[in-house]
């Protein structure tokens, strides 16, 4: 990774370059992997940003020495699609890179980033719902791949993910 990126944790006006970030990362790098339906229908749901989230103090931006973000992640207590709490299990969530960034380490130090976070929060193990191209960055990571679910969204409409973990201490 380049010594000009720095990762933050995220603050209230990064809300816009989010937003902007994740409708460049989830078209361009899922439409690959997914049918037209699911392309049409459930992308443009997962593409924003999700205030909460940011809000948590738990969600991390890796920005260029211009501010400009080049990608986000983070992790909470409770599951994306919400269930009971358990304060030795996060989940990941909502990672994004620009698609004119990836592969250059910017994931990689979010996600170092969301570990020593969770760990020194008491995490022993952390579960993510990955998109299908993504399994293999979260296996580099130390997940391993439980199997595969579809994630309601709205009424009727479902987006395909692999349901990973992760233990982060022994």
């Amino acid at each position: 990774m380049a010594d000009t990126i720095t990762i933050r944790i995220a603050a209230p006006k990064d809300l816009a370059a989010l937003d902007a970030l994740y409708r460049r990362s989830y078209p361009a790098l899922l439409k690959a992997h997914y049918p037209p339906s699911v392309y049409v229908t459930a992308v443009p749901l997962l593409a924003r940003a999700q205030p909460r989230l940011m809000r948590s103090g738990q969600f991390f931006v890796a920005e260029d020495a211009g501010g400009a973000l080049l990608g986000a992640g983070g992790w909470s207590f409770s599951a994306p699609q919400g269930g009971e709490l358990k304060r030795t299990r996060g989940h990941v969530r909502h990672f994004a890179v620009d698609p004119s960034h990836v592969r250059r380490g910017i994931a990689s130090a979010l996600m170092m980033a969301v570990k020593g976070q969770a760990d020194a929060r008491g995490i022993a193990r952390l579960d993510c719902l990955s998109t299908r191209m993504a399994v293999p960055f979260y296996e580099a990571q130390g997940f391993r791949v439980r199997g595969e679910i579809d994630v309601p969204l709205r009424p009727g409409i479902s987006f395909p993910a692999v349901s990973m973990r992760s233990q982060i201490t022994s």
